[in-house]
């Protein structure tokens, strides 16, 4: 029978946002693996990630597999792509002795997820395997109920930026209609926050960090200045300009 890789989506960090189904296709998995940072010298960073924490609520300690994967790696590329074959090539070792893998990632497998890079890995260096996701929920999804942010109306777009690519890329998306969510945006908060008070979308905006940990913040946008670093996963809402008409865009 073939080998089947699982990534099972493991929501922003708190536990009881794990879905039914993602617990028992962690639980039914032979072993689970989760991603760590490298800590300087490319060894384990030792610290669990935020997905090796959720696991832990529902599988055993020694079911859990920590895998090196270059997280943090974005300057040396040669350093990033061999990070990338190691892990690779270290959950294809687990393919070949086990049927079934899980791969946790925050929030879900088919949004920004390492999981992505990884199953086309697995699938060229083993042949034949299965590949499977189990959707997560999203820290936008998490952030819109936390906060009482309303997501879409009606008709209305909804737009997701990685920050990463650049505040000229939200920008763009801020200046046209509908809501706009960023990802990634903690290092870039001040221009973030220069970016919203340009289109004239920062007094309505909120964002929020660790969602659902003890260490969770949710704040308006319009707090933000420019000297602001906030944590790397931090995430934004814009919502729509909306007339405040009832059932206006249904």
């Amino acid at each position: 029978m073939s080998s089947r890789l699982i990534g099972v989506g493991v929501g922003p960090g708190d536990p009881e946002l794990v879905t039914v189904k993602g617990v028992n296709a962690l639980r039914a998995a032979d072993a689970v693996v989760v991603p760590v940072m490298a800590a300087p010298g490319g060894q384990d960073g030792g610290e669990p990630g935020r997905a090796e924490a959720t696991v832990l609520h529902y599988v055993p300690e020694e079911k859990v597999v920590r895998v090196v994967f270059a997280l943090n790696e974005r300057t040396d590329r040669a350093r990033r792509e061999a990070a990338w074959d190691a892990a690779g090539e270290r959950v294809a070792g687990l393919l070949r002795r086990h049927g079934t893998v899980a791969f946790a990632t925050i929030g879900d497998p088919n949004v920004y997820s390492t999981f992505t890079y990884l199953a086309q890995t697995i699938t060229e260096s083993v042949p034949g395997t299965v590949i499977e996701t189990v959707p997560g929920i999203t820290a936008m999804q998490d952030l819109a109920a936390r906060s009482g942010a309303v997501l879409t109306e009606g008709t209305e777009p909804l737009t997701l930026v990685p920050v990463t690519a650049g505040s000229a890329v939200l920008k763009d998306a801020l200046s046209g209609p509908g809501t706009v969510v960023a990802y990634k945006f903690g290092r870039l908060a001040g221009e973030v926050a220069a970016a919203l008070r340009e289109t004239g979308r920062i007094d309505d905006a909120v964002w929020g960090s660790a969602l659902g940990l003890p260490e969770e913040s949710i704040s308006q946008a319009a707090e933000l200045d420019g000297d602001a670093v906030l944590p790397y996963l931090s995430t934004l809402i814009a919502p729509a300009r909306r007339d405040g008409g009832r059932g206006g865009k249904l």
